[in-house]
């Protein structure tokens, strides 16, 4: 029986934001299998959030769920370009980044640098490897944690936060897209960092720490090893900075600190290029000063997805 004064659209709205959140998940997930076109993944993934805010009412717990079906959107789609590596690999970029390095370290990549003078000369994992390969490792929580810590501290500043980490992710993945770029980790083992030998830390400490479990671990989280520029664990970092130090001094001192000494995790573990961390500053930068040229846009999305909101509630 429909409710009194429901929209006789209620239930087929309901009906299809079920069924879109549902496809949001399983069709990026089925997608090799069943050979999903790439438009239709795609399309999937982005109407998940739009499913989320449909079917649920405005709640910290809802917004939070928005954020999450936005961030499971992002690594389906940065995952995508990677499903053909052979046709991917047909536009990878790998010596730009060598060169601009050269130049910032004087001759020799950064990376090289810091291995050459940290790193064990007989090779074996050190208290250093390990404590920057699980700064590393943390950060697959951290900018989320960080929005966590906004909704609960100050629930006023969580949109305007959420959209701008969601907007950083989504700019980047398109950059991933359009211009793949070999890590230097990569390079090196290809042959193309000459004689600045990197070796790719986090793997030599992977392997010690979680022993035979650790190619299914790796092989979870490293969708696309060509999304290196920029690099979005620096400069999302940046950001959740920014957005704690808005919320909290204290808060924010704890991620500036912990942003720093990411930044320098990231270069001596050969994740990243120096010139990787400076385009992620620039997106950011670019992320916060659009933000007010961008508000049109989002309060059209924002009054578009209230409607639907209505008809559902």
């Amino acid at each position: 029986m429909k409710a009194k004064g429901s929209h006789p659209l209620r239930p087929f709205l309901r009906a299809a934001a079920a069924t879109a959140l549902v496809a949001s998940v399983a069709v990026p997930l089925l997608r090799r299998r069943r050979h999903v076109p790439t438009s239709l993944t795609v399309a999937c993934v982005a109407a998940g959030p739009v499913a989320v805010a449909t079917l649920w009412p405005r709640t910290r717990t809802r917004d939070a769920f928005i954020f999450a079906s936005q961030m499971w959107a992002f690594i389906m789609v940065h995952e995508l370009p990677y499903d053909d590596p052979e046709r991917l690999r047909e536009r990878l970029r790998i010596r730009y980044p060598i060169r601009i390095d050269r130049r910032l370290g004087a001759g020799r990549l950064p990376n090289a640098r810091l291995q050459d003078a940290l790193m064990r000369r007989d090779g074996e994992v050190s208290k250093l490897d390990r404590v920057l390969t699980f700064g590393h490792w943390a950060w697959f929580m951290e900018p989320h944690l960080s929005l966590i810590f906004i909704l609960v501290r100050d629930e006023t500043r969580f949109v305007r936060a959420a959209r701008q980490m969601a907007a950083a992710f989504d700019i980047g993945c398109a950059i991933y897209i359009a211009l793949p770029t070999a890590p230097p980790w990569w390079a090196a083992e290809n042959g193309y960092t000459g004689d600045d030998r990197i070796d790719r830390r986090m793997v030599d400490v992977g392997e010690r720490v979680w022993g035979p479990v650790w190619p299914a671990l790796f092989n979870g989280v490293d969708g696309n090893p060509w999304a290196a520029m920029p690099s979005l664990h620096f400069g999302a970092s940046v950001l959740a900075a920014m957005l704690l130090s808005e919320a909290d001094p204290r808060a924010g001192a704890v991620g500036w600190t912990y942003a720093l000494g990411l930044g320098f995790a990231l270069v001596y573990l050969g994740e990243h290029y120096v010139i990787d961390l400076i385009a992620g500053l620039g997106l950011v930068a670019f992320v916060r000063l659009a933000e007010p040229l961008a508000e049109p846009l989002s309060m059209a999305i924002s009054r578009g997805v209230q409607r639907l909101e209505a008809i559902a509630s």
